[in-house]
């Protein structure tokens, strides 16, 4: 029988001497940022470190695609303290930041109980994340993070308490789309897809996979109006990655193997290169096969994508 190595966990200041100097540097570098923002199910741009908060400088601050909410995250190589949730809050009323991360080494439990009251009882837009850090290697292997998400929002909850409401009524087709959502999280778990399908799913259309390129991603949709579903490259504020898959079509559009609509949004920021295939979304007989196809076809995107962009 093949002998199998264990996991070592490393000391967070093995890796990062400096709280602000190395673990924030390394933390918002595009590859490092986007690990960790596809644990808690966000996609960012603008990022900016140590931006100002009157007279303090939060470690990071950037702005969720598609929506502009702020995002404020705050970092720390120890455990969970009173100071540093007292300056997490602070940072995000300076910047009237909708999702909170707390990125940490470790969590005490009265913390941890704190950012799951503030989820409950704070208004239904604004989202705290509670995650550690984590940092292994096997044998004389090379280091490797890993976040875990140790609280974060409940979708379900925040749905319940929005039912009835008069400030966002909540419809049957977002609790559908969250439905198909976490049914297509549980079906791609049982795959040996290498897609990166780890974000939590909300009670919206799409469900962003991240692309490994910074304003750049996967994005699968369920439109229960045009009744289809479909997998697109969603391309932020970036003309140039658009042009040059276009001036590459024929090349990316072989490698799929399927019909490619192409959506150069002029007006908007971001440009779409989509397939969508036409269905019934809630015919819930039929999912397993839709969530087969959005596999299929996001895993053709992906490798169309990357022949021509490096």
């Amino acid at each position: 029988m093949k002998k199998l190595h264990t996991l070592e966990k490393v000391n967070l200041r093995e890796i990062w001497k400096h709280e602000a100097h190395n673990f924030t540097q390394w933390l918002a570098l595009e590859d490092n940022i986007s690990l960790l923002l596809d644990e808690i199910g966000v996609t960012a741009e603008n990022i900016v470190t140590e931006d100002s908060a009157g007279k303090f400088n939060v470690d990071i601050t950037a702005d969720e695609v598609g929506t502009e909410k702020k995002i404020v995250i705050e970092n720390q190589l120890e455990k969970t303290d009173h100071s540093h949730l007292g300056q997490l809050l602070t940072y995000a009323s300076s910047f009237d930041a909708c999702i909170i991360v707390w990125v940490v080494a470790e969590v005490r439990e009265e913390h941890k109980r704190a950012i799951e009251w503030f989820n409950e009882h704070m208004r239904d837009e604004i989202s705290f994340f509670l995650v550690r850090t984590e940092v292994y290697r096997i044998g004389n292997s090379e280091p490797a993070v890993k976040f875990n998400v140790v609280v974060e929002p409940n979708a379900w909850s925040k749905i319940l308490r929005m039912k009835g409401t008069t400030e966002k009524r909540i419809t049957d087709t977002m609790i559908n789309h969250l439905n198909f959502l976490e049914g297509f999280k549980d079906y791609s778990s049982k795959t040996d897809t290498k897609l990166r399908i780890t974000r939590t799913p909300r009670s919206q259309h799409w469900y962003d996979i991240s692309i490994g390129k910074s304003g750049v991603n996967l994005s699968l949709t369920r439109n229960t109006r045009d009744k289809n579903v479909g997998a697109e490259i969603w391309i932020g504020d970036s003309q140039n990655i658009y042009n040059k898959l276009f001036k590459n079509k024929h090349l990316f559009e072989s490698t799929i193997g399927i019909d490619v609509q192409w959506n150069e949004l002029e007006n908007k920021k971001a440009s779409r290169v989509r397939c969508m295939y036409p269905c019934d979304p809630d015919d819930n007989n039929s999912h397993d096969e839709y969530y087969q196809r959005l596999i299929d076809t996001s895993e053709k995107l992906q490798k169309a994508f990357k022949k021509i962009i490096k």
